[in-house]
């Protein structure tokens, strides 16, 4: 067994005696710290912590945090990272104007990147996407879901989730996997959509569950896209195979993606512009997290979540990046916690908790991720001199990670 030591911290953030599975409401605003604080790791598992004043642990391996902060790693629960190519020049036709659905309509969006991945090779995506997991763990990431969905045919599904088995093997970060192959309906389908929603069900489902290349089941419920009708026929066929559902809801209209979503039992509901009393009603009722991307909506000039109303109804929230080459070409995790104070209205400290332990859950993976606490995953990162944790969200566009340990080693 391995013992590694951080001693010296300036304050340990988001430090949980009992872990929890997710926060919610008003307790989002609040999160535990202890000053001038060591952090004892054994192998890759949070062992102790404690104030400086009563370390009595010996241990093979002392890092000096010469008073920087500590916080548990960013777990970004929604990315599309896996992809080829990127698509600037639609950034443009949405400069001048042509909105998301207007691109998707003219062949562009999720059908431009389902063309260049369809042509890509699986070492070709494989080494593309290393270098984006390289990126984002410099920022603070350390655990990350992956969709698949670029590819609208079963082949180029089957070789996006290959990709990312691929990527769990070679990575250090925890990464899940999610099988979207109703991301977009392909151009060859238009007219007759049906046909492409049993090819989902009929075809590409067995098959990702046969090959074990994804935990989850995702389907994009909105306009123009799926139908509540079509989103539950695909994801009760997932659930039969034994994926847990996710959605993509409401986020060019009031899909009745939620309502969907908590029907059968999603883990998460993600995007989420198009939220009213109804929907926060009905997460209410349910176990669902409301996931929200604001790199999306301010890259697509879109309105914004209701997430204050949220919290202050008592619901969980959790943030993501929607790292994607169309409508968030970003991974970065420290940019979602500055919108999501500048934009969304969350303090730094609600800010943190839905990128960190509620996104974790939006993952089924809170109680190994998202905080400091004994007997989880030893993933944190120590930061450059800085004065407070809300300088983080503050001094915006710059890394404030000095070092990441994932697995309780130093990457």
């Amino acid at each position: 067994m391995k013992r590694t030591l951080i001693t010296n911290i300036k304050s340990l953030v988001q430090v949980e005696d009992t872990a929890r599975e997710a926060v919610c409401g008003k307790d989002m605003a609040e999160l535990k710290t202890i000053e001038n604080a060591y952090l004892l790791i054994e192998d890759d598992k949070i062992a102790d912590f404690g104030t400086m004043d009563t370390l009595c642990e010996n241990a093979d391996m002392t890092i000096d945090a010469k008073q920087r902060f500590v916080l548990p790693s960013f777990c970004d629960s929604h990315t599309h990272l896996v992809y080829a190519g990127s698509r600037e020049i639609e950034y443009i036709d949405k400069i001048r104007g042509l909105s998301y659905e207007e691109i998707a309509k003219r062949g562009g969006g999720i059908l431009n990147s389902a063309k260049r991945l369809q042509e890509a090779s699986e070492d070709e995506l494989f080494e593309d996407a290393m270098q984006r997991l390289e990126e984002i763990i410099s920022y603070g990431t350390g655990a990350v879901e992956i969709k698949s969905g670029y590819g609208l045919t079963t082949e180029a599904e089957l070789k996006m989730l290959r990709v990312i088995r691929r990527l769990k093997e070679a990575s250090p970060l925890t990464i899940k996997a999610n099988f979207l192959g109703a991301h977009g309906v392909p151009l060859e389908y238009r007219g007759r959509q049906g046909d492409f929603v049993n090819l989902v069900i009929e075809e590409m489902i067995p098959q990702v569950a046969k090959e074990n290349l994804a935990e989850f089941i995702d389907v994009f419920c909105d306009t123009g896209f799926f139908t509540v009708e079509e989103t539950a026929r695909m994801l009760e066929a997932g659930t039969k195979h034994g994926l847990v559902p996710k959605i993509h809801a409401n986020e060019l209209d009031y899909s009745g993606g939620i309502e969907v979503g908590v029907k059968y039992g999603a883990l998460s509901v993600d995007h989420l512009e198009c939220v009213g009393e109804k929907e926060i009603a009905t997460l209410k009722t349910s176990k669902t997290m409301p996931t929200i991307l604001p790199g999306a909506a301010f890259f697509l000039n879109m309105p914004y979540s209701p997430a204050r109303k949220m919290i202050e109804a008592g619901l969980p929230v959790a943030m993501a990046s929607d790292f994607n080459p169309g409508s968030s070409p970003s991974g970065n995790m420290q940019m979602v916690l500055t919108f999501a104070c500048v934009n969304y209205r969350l303090t730094p400290q609600e800010a943190i908790n839905a990128t960190t332990i509620n996104s974790a859950y939006a993952m089924g993976i809170s109680h190994t991720h998202g905080s400091i606490a004994k007997g989880k995953k030893a993933n944190f990162y120590i930061t450059k001199d800085i004065p407070t944790i809300e300088y983080i969200p503050y001094y915006y566009g710059t890394n404030k990670v000095e070092r990441t340990f994932l697995n309780g080693k130093q990457v």
